[in-house]
């Protein structure tokens, strides 16, 4: 990945497109948060305040570059992951596959992860769910602290089991949520500037929206492709009613996950990594939103489901591998055919969405039967052997 990332001027790689943003982007925000405020004028800002630390911390190594040593911190994260992953999976009954997997999957997505902060989000996951047998409270901690970096760890928090474990996580994770947001808010200025810049997305190329977009393009559709809000768009007739329905898919998987958590009966260790899983596909495929490094949160999360047993999401984490390995000839390989909306372009982005696609509805079948209580049939009474007689006349 390393080498990737130093070659990441081939234009088979990218044209310099993937590290470009950390050189950049990320460096420009870097000067804004170094004063004091966040860059509440800056249209590609959409992240909230927790963000601003991550994007500062390197910092921390004044030796390097800013970009050297916002590399360095991503290893480390990745490394911290790996870790964890590694010394849950060698508790008794537990299972090395988790650290096999995320070692294994990371790589499929080539040089991008290393130029964006996800793995640093991730860990904040991964390390949420993997402490929630010890410390429900460290749990919720975790998870709140992620998502004052980017939204979706907050999700991790769903699938508690009912009673002590959920209060204390939550309590834990709106206090901490609550106490770092007082501190962003008195350390930095404008710290929710970036709420404004989130309502006026529209529908990036990689979602499914878009991909159904880049259809109707091939069928004649008058809509082009536009540079806006950090990422590629679709502009024109009809675009505005493909984000409001995938807004309302969002609200209706959001509705599905309570509908399982309301009739859940049945909690195994592996529960809430499971859940957790689904929450985060769930609310990916329905996005107006697939950048490809929201893979890292999926591989990371299914990484965690296969270090318990109990999981139920083994061939979900095998359809995302597959996935993965598909995001990475979008982008950045084929990238140019995928904004041009070419017939290749439009085939790889088909068969990934279709495999997200078919990920999502297994995971969600699959952990609505696994918190199901298995029935147990009434023995009849032709099952039913008779006592010996000398039982029978026993005292």
């Amino acid at each position: 990945m390393l080498w990737l990332l130093v070659h990441d001027d081939i234009p088979l790689l990218g044209g310099g497109g993937v590290a470009r943003e950390v050189q950049r982007l990320y460096f420009r925000w870097y000067g804004v948060l170094t004063q004091g405020t966040f860059p509440a004028d800056d249209r590609l800002w959409q992240y909230p305040p927790g963000a601003g630390p991550v994007l500062l911390s390197p910092a921390l190594l004044p030796t390097l570059t800013y970009f050297e040593a916002f590399v360095a911190l991503t290893l480390a994260a990745d490394v911290l992951i790996l870790l964890a992953l590694t010394r849950a999976g060698s508790r008794l009954g537990r299972s090395l596959r988790g650290a096999v997997y995320w070692t294994a999957g990371l790589p499929l997505l080539l040089q991008v992860p290393l130029a964006r902060y996800d793995v640093q989000v991730t860990a904040f996951a991964v390390i949420s769910l993997l402490t929630l047998s010890r410390s429900p409270r460290a749990c919720g901690a975790f998870a709140a602290l992620g998502a004052l970096v980017k939204v979706w760890p907050a999700l991790v928090l769903l699938g508690m089991p009912r009673g002590r474990t959920t209060r204390s996580a939550w309590t834990s994770a709106t206090v901490t949520a609550t106490a770092a947001l007082a501190l962003l808010a008195v350390t930095f200025s404008n710290p929710f500037s970036f709420l404004r810049q989130q309502g006026g997305r529209g529908v990036q190329i990689e979602s499914f929206g878009g991909t159904a977009l880049s259809l109707a393009t091939r069928a004649g559709w008058e809509g082009r492709v536009r540079y806006q809000y950090g990422a590629m768009e679709f502009v024109g007739p009809y675009v505005s009613a493909v984000a409001a329905l995938s807004l309302a898919l969002t609200a209706v998987a959001f509705g599905l996950l309570l509908l399982w958590r309301v009739r859940a009966r049945h909690w195994t260790e592996a529960t809430p990594f499971d859940a957790a899983l689904t929450a985060v596909l769930l609310f990916t495929v329905t996005s107006r939103v697939i950048s490809p490094q929201y893979m890292v949160w999926l591989l990371g999360l299914a990484a965690v489901c296969l270090t318990s047993r109990y999981t139920s999401q083994r061939p979900v984490a095998w359809l995302l591998l597959a996935a993965a390995a598909v995001s990475s000839v979008d982008y950045p390989v084929m990238y140019a055919e995928v904004i041009q909306c070419t017939w290749t372009g439009v085939t790889v982005m088909v068969v990934r969405n279709g495999l997200l696609a078919a990920a999502a509805i297994l995971s969600f079948v699959r952990l609505w039967r696994s918190a199901r209580p298995a029935v147990v049939p009434f023995p009849t009474a032709s099952l039913v052997r008779p006592l010996p007689e000398r039982e029978l006349s026993a005292p």
